[in-house]
């Protein structure tokens, strides 16, 4: 008898496997019969119409209880790591523990996918052998909830409500009731080494945590069925049947109890005298919120998890890429959403009739009333702008009008479409979250005329659509069909809305471009760039800082200033002058900060007449380029006036010294006698035109008294012409900025002196180069490949020196010119090319003694 129940024995555990699966197949059998035969009669399209008859509360209360009825399994989770050698963080253990437990509440396989899911969780703090081993203790208690349970139901059964149907299955539910005491008995053991290190504490906890987990779906399963409208006389009977299926459903060990808890509880229920519909819809809601939304949340999770494993992987650039697609069509939304809902106030009838629009009709958001829609429209258009522009004191008003738009939407048509796709817009919104950093909305022109357009024009259609739908007009002229309004009372309302939403708009916009802005227009602090240029040295634009006409942006390091930009603002573009000025290792460093906190104030940046070299480190950051021309540079060790190029310049400055002309330095401080002459040259230069500034110095008292004057006087002593001195802060660069000349007094070729007599002071003083300015446009865009930009540039250069003397000042340059370097115009490649040149050429063109005007300015009035 022995050696026979070895042999069975040996056959059960080597075919183990194989015996669990036929027995699975065989209970999957019998349900998929029982179902079928079960099911037969009934009206599916009661149950569809039940199931999509539950108000917006409802879903509400089922998808929040449902969610709570999960949780007691989390216990489970923060027992098994106090076995762990690790610590670890609540809410890491929240996050992994609803993970394992939702997938393996509707899987099955507990014990296997929770072992494997928590030792991937737990692996980088603990062992395998650590976690498999506190895993295998605690997944003994998983079960003790429903023993203890099963104990209530017979005690139910028999005593409380005697249910004579049920009393079959005493068996079952004292079976099962057993479980917890013969698990107290062997974990009490006290020569039971496996659970040595288990407490009465932690086994109670267990105990308790398990218990609340059944005991709370158990609720849960009631609670479904008072949303539907069960007696609660039927209800109290159902408790007991809840805990006899989940019992018949452990045994069946088909996952989560699947076919075989809803086949019994639909049989059972009938028998309790409850429409078989009403059941079907009961065991499917119970399905969709106890089982698949808490799964759909933990697949998220354990997506977001593995997803931010990749992204710190890959640098983070994943993550990058997904919130600028979120932000991408979110932007998207709420334009089309908001214009959509105006163009369905203004012209009702268009939209009912066009088959394209009606399709488009559920993709956005529906209001109460034609006035809430024309608000909510414009209000969405305003914000949809700062979304645009990342403004992130933007995202929490949008996230507001969102919430309330899908609410309003689900509570006039409710449905599952439709809840997808809200949960979709909401979802883009949450992910899109991180790329809203900017502190203020800076309107561009772009930007400006495009929402004019859309609302200047919407504003107009609606108006033209409320003239011609008056009576007056109806009864002599045809209305258009898609232009008809229903209503004039209607439309008046709607206007009055046009306008509510109007003032609603601009408090929004204000909202956004509103702040402090640390590139306000203030009193540069020139003894800073002072300091810079005397301790590094400056450029050949840095001394026009001392005009006083632009902003100035330092950048420090170890204490001091290393490097300054001169720059001016310009609608949403801060203007920089030439090149950073200072030392030259913090360059990159410096362009990178200005970067940054011009980006985080929705600022972008232009530089203007730049060399070669910064052009290339200015397109690595994302910058584009145009060639503006060339510069001019002498090399003052090679300048003479012998040779046979020089000829013509060598006589006539022969006969400047014939004559009696005088060449000096006046140092400054200058005197009022002094200024007055040298007011009286450059008043003749001008003629009347008005002095321009930014790139080019302006007659300013305070700006002359900052370096030398070179002057050219006449055999009477009295000043003809003048030149003012750059200084840069070394020798290796001489150059001008004011060049001028009297019209009435001084003679021809006047200025070929004031050059020659520098070049020479320059040679005597130790000069390296002599800077001769800019010749714009030269050299750009006479290569059938060149940039279209540049080629138009090349038209303007060949074609219109009668307007000005492109081609005059590149020939003069170029006969004391021994080379030439390229310069460019360096923009930001999400700049619009046409708006930012014409941006530049207002800029350039700008009377000195006028503060630009921006757009920024008015709304804030």
């Amino acid at each position: 008898m022995h050696i026979l129940y070895t042999k069975i024995k040996d056959f059960v555990i080597r075919r183990a496997t194989i015996l669990k699966l036929l027995f699975v197949l065989s209970v999957l059998v019998f349900v998929v019969a029982e179902i079928g035969r079960s099911l037969k009669g009934t009206d599916w399209s009661r149950v569809g119409a039940d199931l999509a008859s539950r108000s917006p509360l409802d879903f509400v209360i089922m998808l929040v209880c449902g969610l709570i009825a999960v949780s007691p399994m989390l216990i489970y989770d923060f027992t098994i790591v106090e076995f762990l050698p690790g610590k670890f963080s609540k809410k890491y253990i929240i996050k992994s523990g609803w993970i394992t437990n939702t997938l393996t509440n509707i899987a099955g396989f507990g014990g296997f996918l929770g072992a494997a899911m928590r030792a991937t969780f737990y692996k980088d703090r603990a062992s395998r052998q650590e976690i498999l081993y506190a895993i295998s203790k605690i997944a003994l208690f998983l079960l003790s909830g429903l023993s203890v349970l099963s104990w209530v139901a017979l005690l139910d059964i028999y005593f409380l409500h005697d249910n004579v149907d049920l009393h079959q299955y005493w068996f079952w539910l004292l079976l099962s009731g057993l479980y917890f005491p013969f698990l107290f008995i062997v974990t009490r053991f006290k020569d039971n080494k496996f659970f040595h290190d288990l407490n009465s504490r932690q086994s109670w906890r267990l105990v308790l945590g398990s218990t609340l987990e059944w005991g709370f779906v158990a609720l849960f399963f009631l609670l479904i069925g008072k949303v539907l409208g069960v007696d609660n006389h039927l209800l109290l009977y159902a408790f007991p049947l809840y805990i006899i299926a989940s019992v018949l459903g452990i045994i069946s060990m088909i996952p989560g109890g699947l076919g075989s808890f809803d086949v019994f509880m639909l049989l059972e229920l009938v028998n309790l005298g409850i429409p078989k519909e009403t059941i079907l819809v009961w065991i499917i809601y119970f399905r969709i919120f106890y089982y698949f939304i808490p799964v759909a949340l933990g697949i998220f999770l354990f997506l977001h998890n593995m997803g931010a494993k990749v992204n710190t992987y890959f640098d983070g650039i994943p993550a990058e890429a997904l919130s600028r697609f979120a932000h991408s069509l979110i932007t998207l939304f709420l334009y089309f959403s908001g214009i959509f809902m105006f163009m369905e106030s203004a012209v009702p009838e268009l939209t009912i009739r066009n088959k394209f629009l009606v399709n488009l009709y559920p993709f956005t958001f529906l209001f109460i009333h034609q006035l809430t829609n024309i608000f909510f429209a414009f209000a969405l258009l305003g914000l949809a702008r700062g979304i645009y522009s990342r403004v992130k004191k933007a995202y929490l008003p949008t996230l507001v009008f969102v919430v309330i738009g899908i609410l309003n939407t689900l509570y006039q048509n409710f449905n599952l479409s439709l809840i997808v796709y809200l949960g979709i817009v909401l979802t883009l919104l949450l992910l899109s979250s991180k790329s809203y950093y900017r502190k203020q909305l800076q309107y561009s022109w772009g930007a400006f005329w495009v929402d004019g357009l859309i609302f200047g024009g919407g504003f107009i259609l609606y108006v033209l659509v409320g003239v011609i739908n008056r009576p007056k007009f109806t009864l002599h002229h045809h209305v258009p069909t898609q232009l008809f309004f229903p209503d004039q009372r209607l439309w008046f309302s709607g206007l009055i809305g046009i306008v509510l939403a109007v003032l609603v708009l601009v408090a929004i916009i204000h909202y956004l471009t509103h702040g402090e802005d640390p590139f306000v227009d203030e009193k540069p602090d020139l003894s800073r760039a002072q300091a810079v240029i005397a301790n590094f040295g400056g450029n050949e634009t840095s001394h026009l800082a001392f005009l006083g006409d632009k902003n100035l942006f330092f950048y420090q390091a170890q204490g001091q200033d290393q490097v300054f930009f001169m720059y001016r603002k310009t609608v949403n573009k801060l203007v920089i002058m030439g090149e950073p000025v200072g030392n030259s290792a913090y360059f990159e460093a410096a362009i990178e900060a200005f970067l940054e906190k011009a980006d985080l104030y929705d600022y972008e940046l232009v530089f203007y007449e730049v060399g070669e070299d910064l052009t290339m480190l200015l397109h690595s950051y994302g910058f584009d380029f145009i060639k503006d021309g060339e510069d001019a540079w002498l090399n003052l060790a090679d300048f003479t006036l012998t040779g046979k190029k020089m000829k013509g310049t060598r006589a006539l400055i022969n006969k400047f010294d014939r004559e009696g002309y005088q060449f000096e330095i006046w140092q400054p401080p200058f005197s009022p006698e002094a200024f007055a002459k040298l007011k009286t040259i450059s008043d003749s230069w001008l003629e009347k035109q008005a002095e321009k500034g930014f790139s080019l110095g302006f007659f300013s008292e305070n700006y002359l008294n900052q370096a030398p004057i070179a002057v050219v006087s006449d055999a009477k002593g009295e000043p003809v012409a003048f030149a003012t001195l750059m200084p840069t802060g070394s020798k290796k660069i001489l150059t001008i900025d004011l060049m001028r000349h009297n019209r009435q007094t001084a003679p021809s070729g006047i200025m070929d002196e004031v050059f020659v007599s520098l070049f020479r002071y320059g040679q005597e003083e130790g000069y390296q180069q002599f800077y001769l300015g800019m010749a714009p446009l030269a050299n750009v865009g006479q290569n059938k490949f060149s940039f279209l930009g540049e080629q138009i540039a090349h038209f303007i250069y060949e074609y219109g020196h009668k307007l000005y003397g492109f081609q005059g000042l590149r020939n003069y340059k170029n006969k004391f010119a021994t080379s030439w370097h390229a310069k460019y115009i360096a923009y930001q490649k999400k700049s619009i090319l046409p708006s930012t040149m014409l941006q530049l050429v207002l800029l350039i063109n700008q009377r000195a003694d006028q503060k630009p005007r921006r757009l920024k300015d008015f709304l804030q009035r």
